[in-house]
């Protein structure tokens, strides 16, 4: 990914960023040329509104952008709007933190997928001049959105389980550490039953796949991701309108990659582990069946009350897995219910968690990188919502409100309580486009929480 970002400022135009509260002052001090040319275009100074300035000859000399507040997706839109050449910042005295995230949203503004494009984009475009050491550090954390945004995009047929094992394996190769993965009828060998009877119908075998990284000494994070490389319902079909983007139902194991990436790209340090079930749920003769009963990794059995909660059951046998290690810290993404989108919309995440402190700590860093999460609750009683007549529990409730909740319930019965746990169901897809965040495949929540991990771990707050 070209991130559009550059140390060289030579022939560079000054960018200006202008409070709107400061507008009508700034405008004052504006050369007259300036005034008279922003007064016959009609430029009024409202967010967003972006002016171009020229010099006495005719010449392009600076832009002006009148902005509400500085945060990450300030400058996200200005890769598409700004002419072609080098532009340094103006930014009205913004600190350093506040420079990283301008720089992260014109750099995440910069994202095009065009992978299946004849003719890709080659017209010039403009950069942004940043000091080297700010390059770096935005440049890493590109990396990481981009990787999830890239996998989402990709259509199922090049993204399946042996296509996702292959991400894991270049990502392994480009930080020198190790994966494995356990594919087909070992998962059975190997007591992965869950993840074997939600994969076993597709022509493309299950697999579970396991990254680590970092000194053995570090505290270990573990990340879990949801791998469902399409979801057809299973024998509970969906209907066309839902199937259309279930290409993207393996955006929890494209955020736990993308999340990797950024912890090996900065060396965090911690001891690293990362699990994906990978697997598509498809239909064919040995598909499983509602009414079914599943034998899990942790012992317990489930009974299938619909084949399209199919995510919850990969999940639990590779969490009950990253438990068997008694992590630090648990984090699994999913793109996992419908009735979180109902409750928070499509764009923002929620969360779960068995420690509110350490939710409430995530909440505000995502708040501060305006990439938002929302905490929604454990709640206990909705348990009875689970309950089987002839298992240990059902796969999903038989009602039809608190989704969200009962499928966070689910996963944390194969959650050591000793154990802290976050779980992310998430959409990884902007139904509209947004400065920085065009239409398609999206990381969510991930710049707070990378945030909240560097200083949670780094200790001094700086990379």
């Amino acid at each position: 990914m070209n991130c559009l970002l550059t140390e060289d400022a030579a022939d560079a135009r000054p960018l200006v960023l202008v409070p709107t509260r400061e507008w009508k002052a700034h405008s004052s001090r504006l050369d007259p040329r300036d005034r008279r040319w922003l007064d016959e275009t009609g430029f009024r100074g409202c967010e967003s509104d972006l002016a171009l300035l020229q010099d006495a000859e005719g010449r392009l000399k600076s832009a002006l952008l009148v902005v509400d507040q500085i945060d990450t997706w300030t400058l996200g839109d200005l890769p598409a709007r700004l002419p072609a050449g080098r532009w340094k910042l103006d930014s009205n005295g913004a600190g350093a933190d506040e420079i990283d995230r301008l720089a992260l949203g014109w750099a995440l503004g910069s994202y095009h997928f065009e992978r299946y494009r004849s003719e890709p984009t080659s017209e010039p475009r403009p950069e942004l001049v940043v000091p080297a050491a700010v390059r770096e550090k935005v440049e890493r954390l590109a990396q990481g959105i981009t990787l999830v945004r890239d996998l989402v995009n990709t259509p199922a047929e090049d993204m399946m389980p042996e296509h996702l094992a292959a991400a894991m394996a270049e990502m392994a190769d480009r930080h020198g550490t190790e994966w494995n993965e356990i594919c087909g009828e070992d998962l059975l060998q190997q007591n992965y039953p869950a993840i074997h009877a939600v994969g076993r119908a597709s022509t493309h075998a299950p697999r579970l796949l396991d990254l680590w990284w970092g000194d053995p000494r570090a505290p270990l994070l573990t990340l879990v991701g949801k791998g469902v490389c399409f979801d057809s319902g299973g024998l509970d079909l969906k209907p066309a309108n839902a199937m259309r983007l279930m290409k993207k139902d393996m955006g929890g194991a494209a955020h736990a990659l993308g999340l990797a990436e950024m912890i090996m790209a900065m060396r965090l340090p911690v001891r690293l582990r990362v699990l994906v079930p990978a697997v598509e749920n498809a239909v064919s003769g040995n598909a499983f069946r509602p009414g079914d009963v599943l034998r899990t990794r942790k012992g317990l059995t489930v009974e299938i009350e619909n084949t399209d909660a199919e995510g919850r059951l990969v999940l639990c046998d590779a969490l009950a897995e990253a438990c068997s290690e008694s992590p630090a810290l648990l984090l699994d993404f999913a793109t996992l219910t419908g009735a979180a989108r109902v409750a928070l919309g499509t764009e923002v995440p929620a969360l779960f968690s068995n420690d509110d402190a350490l939710a409430a700590e995530v909440v505000q860093h995502a708040q501060a990188w305006s990439d938002p999460v929302w905490q929604l609750p454990l709640h206990a009683p909705y348990e009875e919502q689970l309950k089987s007549r002839i298992a240990d529990l059902l796969n999903c409730s038989t009602g039809s409100f608190g989704g969200a909740i009962t499928a966070a319930l689910f996963l944390q019965r194969f959650v050591e309580e000793s154990t802290p746990w976050m779980h992310f169901d998430l959409m990884a897809w902007n139904q509209r486009a947004r400065p920085g965040r065009p239409e398609g495949g999206e990381a969510m929540g991930l710049l707070g929480l990378f945030d909240w991990l560097r200083k949670r771990y780094a200790g001094t707050g700086q990379v």
